[in-house]
């Protein structure tokens, strides 16, 4: 066993006896207790529904993960430009700055009905409100990369002839890519939960749309398996952007050699 793989199995070793000795407690407690299925499924109960219902879960998780997709990338867009302009412009970075705290103090759930009665009940209104949660956390890491910039270096650059673009593209977006990816993870989790939030409010189709039907039908167990299901979606989606940043930045695996 080389020492990459005995690493591995070490990190990973503690959180999974912790889940499996949870899972075991889990059901030893439903059985000696006998809690009513309704009250709280057991384990064994939830594998169950995920059995009867995986094929009608995978597909609210396909509508689900394809407003996922969508927000992320026009909110990664919008953050990005955000934190250019704020970067760019001082006068632009007074003024924005503070209505994007602000927008941030606003809960999801009171802006997901209006965005409903505004824009309908299809895919718009949730690809808006992705887009609303992912937006802040990736502007405010990018205006963090691009601010810590080593002035040396731009001066430095800026004796070479490099004019701004130049700089731009060599200097701080290279050094913003470990703040993007900090924010990138927050967001793909965000995006996930605002996506289920937002299929609550309204829409046919989705996870949030079938955590609403088992959760009138008193399905717990059903309950408990899209729940699972979601927290699964957005530690794999994390865990994609771990792989991302690790082949954006290679130089990272150089430091950790070191």
């Amino acid at each position: 066993m080389n020492a990459k793989l005995r690493s591995t199995i070490n990190k990973a070793a503690p959180p999974v006896a912790a889940i499996i000795a949870l899972i075991i407690a889990w059901q030893v407690i439903c059985i000696i207790c006998q809690i009513p299925k309704y009250l709280l499924p057991s384990p064994y109960d939830v594998i169950m529904a995920f059995e009867k219902d995986w094929t009608l879960m995978m597909s609210h998780a396909k509508v689900t993960l394809e407003e996922t997709f969508i927000g992320l990338f026009f909110g990664i867009i919008t953050g990005f430009i955000m934190a250019s302009a704020m970067d760019r412009f001082e006068i632009i970075r007074k003024m924005i700055y503070p209505l994007i705290v602000v927008s941030q103090t606003i809960p999801t759930v009171a802006i997901a009905p209006l965005l409903v009665i505004w824009l309908g009940y299809e895919m718009l209104p949730k690809i808006v409100l992705i887009v609303l949660v992912v937006f802040f956390p990736i502007a405010i890491g990018l205006l963090e990369g691009f601010s810590s910039v080593d002035r040396d270096t731009i001066r430095l650059m800026r004796s070479m002839g490099a004019n701004r673009l130049q700089i731009f593209i060599y200097v701080k977006l290279p050094n913003s890519l470990h703040y993007f990816f900090s924010s990138f993870k927050i967001s793909v989790s965000y995006a996930v939960v605002g996506a289920v939030v937002s299929e609550w409010i309204g829409g046919t189709e989705g996870l949030g749309c079938y955590m609403t039907r088992v959760r009138k039908s008193f399905s717990s167990d059903k309950m408990f398996a899209v729940i699972i299901l979601i927290a699964a979606i957005s530690l794999l989606l994390i865990w994609l952007t771990v792989v991302l940043q690790r082949i954006c930045m290679p130089w990272e695996k150089v430091k950790e050699k070191e």
